[in-house]
């Protein structure tokens, strides 16, 4: 079964692709139903999940970084591979539902924060932007760019994974989030693993 985006006609407004989508969005989202996306129960994203692990090159990371965390079903299968884990996300509602699921992980930390603009302080060798990125418009999407290369230590790796079919109310696709990206290839990055399956692509880059 793949769990398809929502298309939530119930938001009524046009998304502009130069504006990300508001916190809002996702709090009517999680109160209509917890689990929108499927994350618990698709098949097709524990296939995701399980190629989103293998690709990470490091058996553990010392403080990693996921942006977008949700409802923490990938956050508990990556905690495993993390001295310390550090997720995010906009909305409280997941939030709330994340931290039950990894109550017994103490090496995880949970934080509501809206990316780019509440970017934390601190440097990580493990930054993972996975379903994540199609949601910054064309004006945030280089502000999360450097703000994820400034905190990301030498050395350390940037994994991003995204849903590639086009979804009428997300302001970027998954192919541009990752081209943006791939466009720092030589001056921030060198590229590790390119990976494209049906619906879905994952790019890990490693930083300069």
């Amino acid at each position: 079964m793949t769990s398809l985006p929502p298309r939530p006609d119930r938001i009524p407004e046009k998304r502009s692709p130069n504006s990300s989508l508001s916190p809002d969005y996702f709090e009517k989202m999680y109160a209509d139903n917890l689990d929108p996306w499927n994350f618990e129960t698709s098949e097709y994203e524990a296939q995701k999940y399980a190629a989103t692990l293998a690709a990470l090159p490091k058996a553990r990371y010392q403080s990693a970084f996921e942006i977008g965390g949700s409802i923490g079903v990938l956050t508990k299968q990556l905690s495993d591979r993390c001295d310390s884990l550090l997720s995010v996300d906009v909305s409280e509602q997941a939030q709330a539902r994340a931290k039950q699921r990894c109550q017994h992980l103490p090496q995880v930390q949970f934080e509501v924060r809206q990316i780019p603009h509440q970017y934390p302080s601190k440097m990580f060798d493990l930054t993972v932007v996975s379903e994540v990125g199609y949601y910054w418009g064309h004006t945030d999407l280089p502000i999360a760019q450097q703000k994820i290369a400034d905190h990301l230590e030498t050395g350390g790796h940037l994994l991003l994974v995204h849903w590639t079919p086009y979804v009428d109310d997300y302001p970027l696709t998954g192919d541009e989030v990752h081209e943006a990206f791939l466009q720092q290839v030589g001056q921030v990055y060198r590229a590790l693993t390119s990976k494209r399956e049906e619906r879905y692509r994952l790019d890990l880059l490693e930083r300069l």
